[in-house]
């Protein structure tokens, strides 16, 4: 009963003064309200590190080796120095590797870069990723033909010029028309287009449509890379729990290939999943940490208010607090009273706070490239916060409002 009639009185006072209440509850409103946005962008963006990039430019279950990992800050001057003395990976790496490898797994290597695609009719798609890759680069990404087809190995290993486009560039170059069997020129030189790849979506922002994939030894290779020359080799495990040790025994077998002695450093980078990650470990750690700290500093606020709202509203109500003790109400009965309307009063804020926070985090994800969710654990963090902070700051005035002595209550005017 004493749950109910706080509950009651609390929300009879926001009723009676809404503007004053809304004033009260703002700290808490905004508190959480940018909790739950500033945690669903930060969530959004680590899930969308974890499947976009993962799928599209990193690989499920994969090890790649590159003459430098992708993320290089925890690393020594000397390893940064034989990494940059290190000869380029070729495909005869690619072929070594493939022959000694005895784990199960496809390997495959491609080298990327940039420029113009143009079609018979003189349209032309600028800025487009330009991959050479080997056949089975199709399977360890995950790249599927919405029409035509991918290119197979015999084309792959004689070179054959023959390309795959992504959908957005195919849909700019082949306007209502179907592009398979079509010449494309990529930076002048004629390739026939095979396939269009299944949609990819974007990147923060930025299309992953706008691709064009042809063989590694293709006319590609003249402005991918020097003849012979590739940027990385992937291998990508048939099993989970096989990744460590594919990654182990593909140092081995590269230490072996380049004749280094036990004591001397890689001058190559195996890396895989999820060390490549280990940047955005560190990143997202901090943010998850960090962010929610600095927004709870509005709760502090929103809590101080709160407080000085109750005292306010004690003093207000002091001959009514008499009354209720001159007929037999404990002090115990009237803490715990002020107290439930103090948590009532934090907890609507909080529900607000949280209504408004999922609504802009919603607005964000639409019209932003920032992928931001709304996260239930989030919100109901922000609503036990709220809740925490009408208990931290009703304390006081609670025992202020059990302290009053019945009588000077009953005589103040």
């Amino acid at each position: 009963m004493k749950m109910l009639e706080g509950v009651r009185l609390a929300t009879e006072q926001i009723r009676a003064q809404k503007l004053k209440s809304f004033f009260s509850l703002l700290g808490v409103i905004v508190g959480v309200m940018f909790l739950v946005l500033v945690v669903g962008v930060v969530e959004g963006v680590d899930r969308y590190m974890r499947t976009t990039l993962v799928d599209n430019f990193i690989g499920v279950n994969t090890v790649t080796v590159r003459r430098w990992p992708r993320n290089d800050l925890n690393t020594s001057a000397e390893q940064r120095r034989a990494w940059a003395r290190a000869p380029r990976l070729t495909y005869d790496d690619l072929e070594y590797l493939r022959e000694e490898i005895s784990l199960p797994a496809s390997i495959g290597a491609q080298s990327g870069g940039g420029g113009e695609v143009e079609s018979p009719s003189g349209l032309k798609v600028e800025n487009v990723r330009i991959l050479g890759a080997t056949a089975q680069m199709f399977d360890i990404r995950n790249w599927g033909a919405e029409e035509g087809r991918v290119f197979s190995r015999a084309e792959d290993e004689q070179g054959t010029p023959v390309v795959v486009l992504g959908q957005s560039t195919a849909e700019a170059l082949f306007v209502g028309v179907d592009p398979v069997g079509k010449e494309v020129r990529i930076r002048g030189f004629p390739f026939r287009v095979v396939g269009v790849l299944e949609e990819q979506g974007s990147f923060l922002g930025q299309s992953l449509d706008n691709l064009a994939i042809a063989p590694a030894r293709s006319p590609v290779q003249s402005f991918t890379n020097p003849r012979g020359i590739v940027d990385e080799i992937v291998i990508k495990a048939d099993a989970p729990e096989l990744v460590v040790p594919l990654q182990q025994q593909a140092v081995e077998v590269m230490r072996i290939r380049r004749r280094l002695r036990p004591a001397d450093l890689n001058n190559f980078a195996a890396e895989t999943t999820e060390g490549t990650l280990g940047f955005w470990n560190r990143i997202s750690t901090v943010l998850f940490t960090a962010l929610p700290g600095l927004v709870g500093i509005s709760l502090v606020v929103g809590g101080i208010v709160i407080m000085n709202i109750m005292l306010v509203t004690v003093m207000e109500r002091t001959r009514e607090i008499g009354i209720r003790k001159a007929v037999g109400a404990k002090r115990s009965d009237i803490l715990v009273q002020v107290l439930i309307e103090t948590i009532t009063l934090s907890g609507i804020g909080a529900v607000f706070g949280v209504a408004a926070g999922a609504g802009v985090t919603v607005l964000v994800g639409a019209v932003s490239p920032l992928p931001a969710v709304v996260a239930p654990k989030w919100a109901a963090l922000g609503v036990a916060l709220g809740l925490v902070v009408g208990v931290v700051s009703g304390v006081y005035p609670a025992a202020r409002a059990a302290k009053l002595d019945p009588v000077d209550a009953l005589r103040y005017e």
